[in-house]
């Protein structure tokens, strides 16, 4: 994941402009008055001349009844008759301009065309100020704009292949968008509207048309204002197909599918700067609150969304969501995890062990007790993602359901900082996940002697069999005899899912690296009888535990299957969520187990409300070659670090993570350039600032009898000086005078660039 954050000047500047709204001079506003009986315009008839700058006439985009598959993709239930689609009064406004909004249409539809070549224009801008208006269309989106100015010119040019260079970013000025929408002071306008399933191109499946939203837009929008603004959809609600900023006024959305899209993959930004956003998603049978196919960016606001209670997130996004301010409650069955490096305000993000019922009362309080947040659940949901100005790091936080003391058992990282080995809670705050390489404590993994315990640094031998360093041969797992149980070793059950006898921690403390609590469960505090589980079928396969078929589940004490959810989500969560109870069965349960590479979660708990139980019990577990949180199929650098992985010749950080974005060190290319190679250690003691047990000692000699890395001339080694991917490719090289570099990296040289550089001598 690449680091887009702004400076602050350069991040509050940005937010001043959007804030701001379109820079332009006061313009003359054009009056347009709908009504069933007549629409005028600056208080005369409307016009039907095509060429005015607002006319009716213009006929509506549909899916027809009537048509086969070569017209388009649209289900029956999506197919209009021509008699429905001809009742509606299409209002076009065809010029740049501000146009003011009063009135009502009961069968209608607003649309801007500013023809084809508008969104290379930058006068095109079409202001919509609604004021007081209530328009309906059965048949196709009730408000859209069809073609005006394009204000992400880089975008432009890179959807028309002129800019391959052109690179995504979460911060995007939108003040020169041709699509504005002013909600006037005091108003309430409500948009009743449904959508147009993919039309092709006559003779072709290329899309001519596809509109998903009530409330749509082709091009970036603004939408700001202090008025109220209603819209009910059949499908989705308010979309752009670029990107949306919202900056003011009160949005209130009741959708089918998604409140809000924008839909341009790894492209689009949706932001919020201000406003008050309240969206009910997922009526139908799917639906996110917020869904971005590229970046969710929160600066400010307040935003409630309910999603669809089944795999459906609140907040749902293809790129990073970054929290930077505002007030957030995103319910859900799974909500998408924000960006913990890149968001500049805390939040949290709630995993309950099952799902909670509608009617829930959620709330945080502080040490003292004070309520900073609270929410009445009016829908199940199983994801709460939580913000507001209040939230501090390194602060313990108290979270209350229906008042009943709360606990959790496990975070984004795995159980309790364990990993893959679903280990016990004791009672105390589980050690932060390393951010530089460096243990919890805050000792360098490349100077530290810790037996017992698998090394933070990153490099596995080519074979089991090889020579290794002193300081790896205690921790690494893959040389533990077979059966052995690091878990239950250490006074904590193992890999098989044994229950814990704990109750979880009741204190939520967020800090720069933790913000994600997941199994979040009722605490003994509730009175409950506490049931814990045990789960048959787990394995231990190197360094990973893998779960190919679940054989039992097994309650502490006896228990209604019925009264037992079983969940799986990603770690963290992204794109997988699957629950069952129990009492479905075993063929069931198995079907929840995912078959897509990364790392992933099974709870186990008693179902939330139960009246005499309580407790839950988490298991994380791998799927494919990477059993990494921060690295997952479709990431850039993906293929390659899995294909070093396998060869040996990179791990982790952790057990959990790989770290792609970490500088190099000299002491980590050499010994990864060794362990690719198959070359045995030399001598020991070549460097004066090398120690004879340090894991990478004996491939630092090795280098430096071939001339891959010398010393400084001085006797040093500098292991802990950084790599650029320059200076990586001429240790290449020199190792191998045929090598050629078919990689264009440059500058700067990540864990995740190493791997991308060095599998091209695989």
């Amino acid at each position: 994941m690449k680091n887009h954050q702004l400076p602050a000047l350069a991040l509050a500047g940005a937010l001043l402009l959007s804030l701001a709204g379109p820079a332009r001079a006061a313009e003359k506003e054009t009056a347009i008055a709908l009504s069933d009986s007549g629409i005028t315009v600056d208080g005369k008839a409307v016009s039907t001349d095509p060429t005015a700058a607002v006319y009716t006439g213009a006929d509506i985009v549909y899916y027809q009844d009537g048509t086969n598959e070569s017209y388009g993709q649209g289900t029956e239930s999506e197919k209009h008759p021509a008699a429905e689609a001809q009742a509606h009064t299409v209002v076009t406004i065809t010029q740049p301009g501000t146009y003011r909004l009063t009135g009502s249409l009961s069968a209608g539809q607003i649309a801007v065309d500013l023809g084809k070549e508008a969104k290379d224009d930058p006068t095109a801008i079409v202001t919509l100020i609604l004021d007081g208006v209530d328009v309906t269309c059965t048949v196709a989106p009730a408000l859209i704009f069809y073609n005006v100015y394009e204000c992400d010119r880089a975008f432009v040019s890179y959807d028309s292949g002129e800019n391959p260079d052109y690179e995504a970013t979460p911060y995007v000025d939108t003040t020169a968008a041709g699509a504005n929408v002013v909600l006037a002071a005091g108003s309430e306008n409500t948009f009743t509207g449904s959508h147009v399933a993919r039309i092709y191109k006559e003779g072709t499946t290329k899309k001519l048309h596809k509109y998903d939203g009530a409330f749509y837009s082709k091009m970036s929008m603004n939408l700001s204002g202090e008025g109220i603004l209603n819209i009910i959809a059949d499908n989705e609600g308010l979309d752009s197909e670029l990107h949306l900023t919202i900056n003011g006024g009160t949005i209130n959305i009741e959708s089918q599918d998604d409140g809000i899209n924008t839909n341009e993959d790894f492209v689009s930004v949706t932001t919020v700067n201000g406003g008050s956003l309240n969206i009910t998603a997922g009526l139908g049978s799917e639906g996110d609150g917020i869904d971005s196919n590229g970046y969710l960016v929160l600066n400010g606001g307040t935003v409630i969304t309910s999603a669809h209670p089944g795999a459906d997130g609140g907040i749902d996004a293809d790129s990073p969501i970054l929290i930077n301010g505002g007030t957030l409650s995103a319910f859900g069955g799974r909500n998408d995890a924000a960006d913990s490096e890149n968001s500049a305000q805390p939040y949290m993000e709630l995993s309950f062990a099952s799902a909670l019922p509608a009617g829930s009362v959620i709330k945080l309080t502080d040490e003292t007790e004070t309520v900073l947040w609270t929410a009445t659940l009016t829908r199940q949901a199983q994801s709460v993602t939580l913000t507001t100005p209040d939230l501090k790091l390194d602060t313990t936080y108290h979270l209350y359901v229906d008042d009943v003391l709360q606990c959790w058992n496990g975070n984004s990282f795995g159980m309790m900082g364990h990993g893959g080995f679903g280990g016990r809670f004791d009672g105390q705050q589980p050690p932060e996940p390393p951010q530089d390489g460096s243990f919890p404590d805050g000792r360098d993994p490349q100077k530290a002697d810790l037996p017992g315990q698998m090394p933070s640094q990153d490099f596995a031998p080519a074979q089991r069999g090889d020579r290794r360093p002193q300081d790896m041969r205690d921790g690494d797992l893959a040389d533990r005899p077979e059966g052995f149980d690091p878990g239950r070793q250490e006074g904590r059950p193992g890999f098989s899912g044994e229950a814990a006898d704990g109750s979880g921690s009741t204190d939520f403390v967020l800090t720069g690296t933790t913000k994600s609590f997941s199994g979040v469960c009722d605490s003994d505090a509730s009175g409950k009888t506490r049931v814990s589980f045990a789960v048959d079928g787990a394995t231990r396969n190197g360094r990973t535990t893998e779960i190919k078929a679940i054989t039992a589940i097994t309650p502490s004490v006896d228990i209604d299957p019925a009264q037992v959810q079983i969940t799986v989500t990603d770690d963290p969560s992204e794109s997988y969520a699957a629950a069952c109870l129990l009492s479905d069965g075993l063929e069931a349960v198995n079907a929840l187990l995912p078959t897509g590479d990364g790392s992933y979660t099974l709870t186990v708990a008693v179902v939330s409300g139960s009246p005499g139980h309580t407790g839950a019990t988490q298991l994380s577990f791998a799927v494919g070659a990477l059993p990494y949180v921060d690295i997952r199929e479709g990431d850039e650098g993906y293929a390659a670090i899995r294909a070093l992985y396998a060869a040996g010749a990179m791990t982790g950080t952790s057990e959990n993570t790989f770290s792609p974005n970490m500088p190099v060190t000299r002491a980590q290319a050499v010994t990864a350039l060794a362990r690719l190679s198959g070359a045995q250690e030399t001598g020991a003691d070549t460097f004066s600032d090398v120690a004879p047990n340090a894991w990478y000692a004996g491939y630092a000699a090795w280098a430096a009898d071939l001339g891959i890395l010398e010393g400084d001339g001085q006797g040093r080694f500098l292991p802990d000086k950084t790599v650029t991917a320059e200076e990586l490719t001429l240790m290449l090289e020199r190792l191998d005078k045929n090598y050629v570099n078919s990689t264009s990296f440059s500058g700067e040289l990540t864990r995740s660039r190493m791997a991308q550089i060095l599998v091209n001598i695989m």
